[in-house]
C-alpha cells in the first residue's frame, strides 16, 4: 500500500506539472493573438462583465475630463480603454488606427458623458481579484443571492487602463464610484448591505441609456489652463453624450480636436481673427448617434474674465447664450448653463448665490437629495455657505459629497471644499447628501458668498 500510495502521489504531481505548463502555454498563446475588436458603440440587449470599485475621480478631473464636482450625477463608472486579452501593456493613447482592434468600450473617450444602466448579477464564491493571466472566479463558482436585480443608473466619467485583468481581459468589465454600490436600488429601496461582504467584484450587466429625466439644456464650462491661445472648454449635461463639438470660424464650421480622448473636452477656435486669439465663440455639439444637438442649436459665448492668462481652477462655468437655425452674433435665448430656476424680480447685487435643492431618489427610511448653489450675482464668487433646516430632528446624514458640512439640532450649514468654491456670474455647482430618515420637506434654503 504505501508504494501504491507514493506512485499516486508521483503521478498526480507529475498531472499538476503538466497542467501547469500547459497553462503557462495558454497563456503565451493569448499574449500572441491580436486582440478581437468589440463593438464599443452599445449593443441591442444588455452585455455582462466584472464589476470592481474606485473611490472617485483623480485630481483635477477624471479620464473624460471633467472634475467630480461638475458631474450631472454622483453615480459614475470607468470603461475600459483597452481590450488585449492576455496582454497587459498600454498602447499609447488615443488608441490609433493601426490598433483599433485594441480599443475598449471607452472608445477613445466617445462613450463619455453617457449614462449606464447597471444591474448587479452573481456572486462569486471563490478568488476574484483580477490578477494577471489567472480566471476570473477561480475555485469557486457564480452565485445568485437577494442582490441580484438590483439597477442604478450611472454616468460615464473616468477610464480604467490599468495592467490587470479586469482592464485588459474581461471587455465589458465596469469600475464603480464605491459611494455608489449600497445605493442600487432593489423593489424600490436601496441594497444597503452589498458592500463589502457580498461584493466580491460581482458579475454585472450593463447597456447605454439616455439620459434619466433629462431637462434644460447642455452645460460648458473652461478647463484648467483654458485661455484665448489655448480655448479648451468641457460640454457636459448632454441627452444622449457627446460624439464632437463644431466651432463657427471665418465663416464656416470646424470640427474641434477633442483634448486627447478626455471625450468631453475639445479645443475650439474664435468666431473670427488669424491665428487662435479670440474672444467670441459659437459652437454646436452631435451627440453620440452623431446627430446635431437640439436640432443644431448654436450655443455663442466668451471665455470667463478670469481665464484671459489661463484658468486656474479646474472647471469654471461659462454663460452663454443660444440660437437656432445657424450661426448669428447676436442670439436670442438666453441660457444658464444649470438647469436650476433662475431668481425673479429686481436685478440681483454683485456676489450674491441661491440655493435650491431636489430629492433625487427616495426609499423605505431614507433618501438622496442634490442641492444647486448658483451665482445669481454679477461677478464671481470665490466661496459660498449654504444653510436649512430639517423638518424633523430624526433625520440623520449619513454620507455627504462636495461640501463640509456642520449640524446644530435642526439647521445645517454646508460650505465649499478647496475644488468648488469659486462660481462665475450665472455659473452653478452642486453638493449633495444621503440621509436616514422619512421626511425630506426642508426649509429656510440660504446662501451667502464666503
Amino acid at each position: 500500500m504505501p508504494h501504491r500510495y507514493l506512485a499516486g502521489q508521483r503521478a498526480r504531481r507529475a498531472l499538476l506539472a503538466m497542467l501547469a505548463t500547459l497553462g503557462s502555454a495558454v497563456a503565451l498563446l493569448l499574449a500572441a493573438l491580436p486582440a478581437s475588436a468589440i463593438n464599443v458603440s452599445g449593443t441591442p440587449s444588455p452585455v455582462t462583465g466584472n464589476a470592481t470599485w474606485f473611490a472617485g475621480l483623480g485630481s483635477p478631473y477624471g479620464g473624460c475630463g471633467l472634475p467630480q464636482s461638475a458631474l450631472d450625477s454622483q453615480n459614475f463608472l470607468a470603461l475600459n480603454v483597452q481590450n488585449s486579452p492576455g496582454v497587459y501593456s498600454n498602447v499609447p493613447r488615443p488608441i490609433s488606427a493601426a490598433n483599433a482592434s485594441e480599443i475598449g468600450m471607452f472608445d477613445n473617450g466617445l462613450n463619455c458623458g453617457r449614462w449606464v444602466q447597471v444591474t448587479i448579477g452573481n456572486y462569486c464564491t471563490g478568488t476574484n481579484d483580477g490578477a494577471p493571466n489567472q480566471p476570473f472566479c477561480r475555485n469557486g463558482s457564480w452565485v445568485a443571492d437577494q442582490y441580484n436585480g438590483a439597477t442604478l443608473d450611472m454616468i460615464v466619467a473616468d477610464s480604467c487602463d490599468d495592467g490587470n485583468a479586469w482592464c485588459k481581459d474581461d471587455p465589458y468589465h465596469v469600475d464603480l464610484a464605491q459611494a455608489s454600490l449600497n445605493l442600487f436600488q432593489l423593489n424600490g429601496q436601496p441594497v444597503g448591505t452589498m458592500y463589502p461582504n457580498h461584493w466580491n467584484n460581482r458579475q454585472v450587466s450593463w447597456q447605454f441609456i439616455t439620459a434619466p429625466n433629462y431637462t434644460g439644456d447642455i452645460k460648458i464650462g473652461a478647463i484648467q489652463g483654458a485661455q484665448t491661445y489655448w480655448p479648451a472648454i468641457a460640454i457636459s449635461h448632454l441627452p444622449n453624450g457627446i460624439h464632437g463639438v463644431q466651432y463657427f470660424a471665418n465663416g464656416s464650421w470646424v470640427n474641434a480636436a477633442m483634448d486627447s480622448d478626455q471625450g468631453d473636452d475639445y479645443i475650439i477656435g474664435p468666431t473670427t481673427g488669424t491665428g487662435t486669439a479670440g474672444t467670441q465663440y459659437q459652437i454646436r455639439v452631435t451627440d453620440t448617434s452623431d446627430n446635431l444637438v437640439n436640432s443644431g442649436e448654436t450655443y455663442s459665448f466668451t471665455l470667463p474674465a478670469g481665464c484671459t492668462n489661463g484658468c486656474s481652477a479646474a472647471y469654471t462655468p461659462i454663460s452663454y447664450t443660444s440660437s437656432t437655425g445657424g450661426p448669428s452674433p447676436s442670439p436670442s435665448a438666453s441660457v444658464s448653463p444649470s438647469p436650476s430656476a433662475s431668481p425673479t424680480g429686481s436685478p440681483a447685487p454683485a456676489g450674491a448665490c441661491t440655493l435650491t435643492s431636489s430629492v433625487v431618489t427616495s426609499w423605505s427610511g431614507g433618501y438622496q437629495i442634490q442641492f444647486t448653489v448658483t451665482d445669481s450675482g454679477k461677478a464671481p464668487i470665490t466661496g459660498w455657505k449654504t444653510g436649512f433646516s430639517f423638518a424633523d430632528s430624526a433625520e440623520s446624514i449619513t454620507s455627504s459629497w462636495n461640501a463640509a458640512i456642520t449640524r446644530s439640532g435642526l439647521v445645517v450649514t454646508a460650505g465649499n471644499v478647496n475644488y468648488n468654491g469659486s462660481i462665475s456670474a450665472s455659473g452653478s455647482t452642486t453638493w449633495g447628501m444621503v440621509v436616514s430618515g422619512s421626511n425630506s420637506a426642508l426649509s429656510g434654503l440660504t446662501c451667502t458668498p464666503a
